[in-house]
């Protein structure tokens, strides 16, 4: 077992990547296993995994730590940068008093326990920041420890303190929030994070229901249809002038195809393809005639393409004006499918308002489709190809305003790199929304981001602290370990609780991911997303984490005050 160990260590040494990795492995393998309807999950299997592994010594740099947390952060604020903006305002009220109960409520669990078991400040202070997951708590407690007139000595052993109370309570730390959050939270309000969260996107897309990947509408809006001319005197121009939506788009007169115009006149026998809206196609065929089946020489291909709307004075009509200002040879044959707007689905109706930069969906072939676009904005080429520039770009500033720092009675208080990317990253996409044909990032290009980048950061984190904080628990007992359980737990469960019956959240995925920000708890909040399966819970999440994020950094020093 020795040999194997430092076999391991050896080859860590020459390589801490394939720590990182493995530890992922190992995570997310173990965070698969159900247990009832507990999951571990994969961030929280990917931390553990990293403390075990870390005992054979890794020594993995911290540089790797902050890119991967700085990815994650950056690609949940561009998911939900357009609709964070739109939920700003007295609405927002509701998480702001969220982070201020549990920043309270976690200041009076660290003194209460403090004082009850004799800490010294030093110990207290570590456990507010290891068991509330806010290291720059470290920083302030450290800096007001130096103000209180004591010996060097004295506050030299405080200050060591704080790093011992830290490291004993951090793991836990970030694996009670996730536990909460997943598992305890939805039992408490009897349903579902990813249920609740599907209703919350529906009720965001004003009931318009969006086609999940793989699926398809049993019941399409536009289709076609094919039919036998009985009726004498009829002309295509009749036909579409008798139908709401309708075009005809074939004709087959004995086997051979005729070319289609609009004052074609149809003979009986003749077989047509009619495409358009259900219920009006169902009404023009029996006009016509008789439907067939399949007929040979029918096929017709129809391309489906988003066009960012730049007409300016689509702006501020409705869908029905917007129409009209289009002639009747310019639309023929396409049909408008979908409306969306910043990334989020508008209810498409005749008295639907249009917006500059709203993105319509137009359905038909492939040259009618870029003729209306040609008239109206710009097709959006769907690619796989993420934009890098962009991108870079916005991580980049993210990190700068990380960098800016305020004094508050000689406090630092600071976004950080998380809070900055996370800023920068609902800046950028909200941009995005305003402006679709830049900053392309795919779908599975952001989710790997979000994946990897949270998991990777708690891996990381397991390898760094994952040794001391076992030796740690072997020389001071496991009394502190339990502390920071306390602290952990005692205050999201009273701001869980102060969520439900007083702030009146009623949506499983909503009310978790405001309690995940409220603790500035980023692993929890990245396996409440993989529960949710969209960025329902992104909005409340970023409120709550940037208050927060001020809050508990003020803690330190009131620790110190009071503890």
């Amino acid at each position: 077992m020795h040999a194997f160990s430092d076999l391991l260590s050896s080859l860590f040494s020459a390589c801490p990547e394939m720590a990182l990795f493995l530890a992922l492995v190992i995570g997310c393998w173990i965070g698969q296993f159900r247990f009832g309807s507990f999951q571990l999950g994969g961030v929280a299997g990917s931390l553990l995994a990293a403390v075990l592994i870390a005992q054979v010594g890794v020594h993995i740099d911290s540089g790797i730590k902050n890119v991967l947390f700085a990815l994650f952060i950056y690609a949940v604020g561009f998911q939900s940068g357009p609709q964070f903006f739109r939920s700003l305002g007295r609405q927002s009220l509701r998480e702001i008093l969220m982070a201020v109960v549990l920043a309270v409520t976690g200041l009076v669990t660290v003194v209460a326990v403090a004082r009850l078991f004799h800490l010294d400040k030093g110990l207290a202070a570590g456990l507010a920041a290891g068991g509330l997951t806010q290291s720059a708590i470290i920083g302030t407690a450290g800096s007001s420890l130096e103000k209180l007139g004591l010996p060097l000595a004295q506050v030299q052993q405080m200050q060591g303190n704080v790093a011992v109370g830290y490291a004993v309570t951090y793991i836990f730390g970030s694996i009670g929030p996730i536990l909460l959050c997943v598992n305890i939270l939805p039992w408490f309000m009897g349903r579902g994070i990813r249920e609740d969260a599907v209703r919350a996107e529906a009720a965001q897309a004003g009931g318009v229901y969006v086609c999940g990947e793989g699926e398809v509408p049993a019941l399409p809006d536009i289709v076609g249809r094919t039919y036998r001319v009985t009726q004498a005197a009829l002309s295509v121009a009749g036909i579409e002038s008798a139908a709401h939506a309708v075009t005809v788009e074939r004709i087959m007169r004995g086997g051979r195809p005729v070319g289609v115009t609009v004052d074609a006149v149809l003979q009986p026998g003749d077989q047509i393809l009619l495409v358009g809206q259900r219920a009006d196609i169902i009404a023009a065929g029996q006009r016509v005639g008789t439907e067939t089946g399949d007929v040979p020489g029918m096929d017709l291909s129809l391309v489906r393409h988003d066009v960012v709307l730049s007409r300016r004075d689509f702006a501020g009509r409705t869908v029905a004006q917007c129409g009209q200002l289009l002639s009747a040879a310019v639309k023929h044959g396409v049909y408008l499918v979908g409306l969306s707007r910043a990334g989020q689905p508008v209810a498409l109706a005749p008295d639907t308002t249009v917006h500059e930069g709203d993105v319509a969906t137009l359905l038909g072939t492939p040259a009618d489709v870029q003729r209306v676009a040609a008239q109206v904005g710009t097709i959006l080429t769907p690619g796989i190809k993420t934009d890098l520039i962009f991108h870079s770009l916005g991580i980049a500033l993210g990190l700068l305003i990380g960098l800016g720092v305020v004094r508050l009675g000689g406090i630092p208080l600071t976004l950080g790199s998380g809070g900055g990317a996370l800023l920068s990253g609902l800046l950028f996409g909200w941009f995005h929304g305003r402006h679709p044909a830049r900053g392309s990032m795919p779908a599975a290009a952001s989710t790997l981001l979000v994946d990897l980048g949270l998991a990777g950061f708690v891996a990381v984190t397991g390898l760094q602290t994952g040794q001391q904080a076992i030796a740690t628990i072997m020389q001071h007992g496991m009394t502190l370990f339990l502390l920071g359980v306390v602290v952990t737990m005692v205050p999201l469960v009273i701001t869980m609780f102060f969520g439900r019956y007083v702030l009146r959240y009623d949506n499983t995925a909503i009310f978790a991911g405001a309690l995940a920000g409220s603790r500035s708890a980023n692993p929890a909040f990245g396996e409440v997303l993989n529960k949710a399966g969209n960025a329902v819970p992104t909005t409340p999440f970023a409120i709550t984490y940037a208050v927060a994020n001020v809050l508990l950094t003020l803690l330190g020093p009131l620790v110190v005050a009071f503890a």
